[in-house]
């Protein structure tokens, strides 16, 4: 059990920069635990698939820690997670479900490129002069069911494509930061089923997992991440615009390399 501080201190650094940046910290956890997994020889075929799960769980408490004081400082466009969230959960349940059967190779590889572009995304920003405004009904469902595909397979709350999107769309950074954070709730619970259903009857997993969620890790990352996402999103509503998404693409160009260098 000498992990647990460990696990501890990394959920207290993720949480923080999941209030800050509006992520749920999946992301930034899974290069995270699946060195930590791998280092307690856990099943060697699944160390991707438990990083995953475990991830995706995590976000459904810093991201709700993280979102409760966005909303306070008036940081939530609570109208845009109504009309996005249902196609995201509905993408992320499906690809959840079926991860168990994508290998992890392939996992790590959608998850390096995937956040490489959503980094670039960011840091090339567009102004809001040259925004096109949320897009209609089918196109917004359409858009938010491939977010929540994408997010399910690379265990995420989707921040990483949806506050793109929103500043593409001409949202103001610290509105589309929370507003990101509040989207990658509900994901996140159905994420964290499609998780635990794969991986249910998978032979070899570690003890005191539920499917490819491995429960000390998740009970002492929420630990640690609790206490400080909501001091990450104070942060936020204080820092410089292009400073925050400076900071978002950096951590993301990290994240992709790491995890590609680490599987590939």
């Amino acid at each position: 059990m000498t992990w647990i501080p460990l696990y501890f201190a990394v959920g207290a650094s993720v949480g923080f920069l999941a209030g800050l940046l509006g992520i749920g910290g999946g992301m930034t956890l899974v290069p995270l635990l699946a060195w930590m997994f791998t280092a307690q020889q856990f099943a060697p075929d699944h160390v991707v698939h438990l990083a995953l799960g475990t991830g995706m769980a995590s976000i459904m408490f810093t991201s709700s820690a993280s979102v409760r004081t966005h909303h306070r400082l008036g940081g939530v466009d609570w109208a845009l997670v109504r009309r996005l969230s249902p196609a995201m959960v509905l993408g992320t349940l499906v690809a959840t479900m079926a991860s168990a059967w994508v290998p992890q190779r392939v996992l790590a590889l959608a998850f390096g490129v995937i956040v490489f572009a959503g980094a670039t995304q960011i840091l090339l920003g567009r102004k809001p002069s040259a925004a096109r405004g949320v897009p209609g009904a089918p196109a917004l469902f359409a858009i938010g069911l491939l977010i929540g595909v994408i997010s399910g397979l690379v265990s995420a709350g989707g921040s990483f494509l949806t506050v793109p999107f929103m500043l593409f769309c001409g949202i103001a950074m610290t509105t589309a930061i929370g507003t990101g954070a509040a989207l990658g709730v509900p994901v996140a619970v159905m994420g964290t089923l499609g998780y635990a259903i794969s991986g249910w009857h998978v032979p070899g997993l570690p003890p005191f997992t539920a499917g490819f969620i491995y429960g000390p890790a998740l009970a002492s990352i929420v630990a640690g991440s609790v206490l400080t996402a909501p001091v990450g999103a104070r942060a936020a509503h204080r820092l410089p615009v292009a400073t925050l998404r400076r900071v978002f693409a950096c951590l993301l160009y990290a994240l992709a390399a790491k995890m590609l260098w680490t599987y590939l």
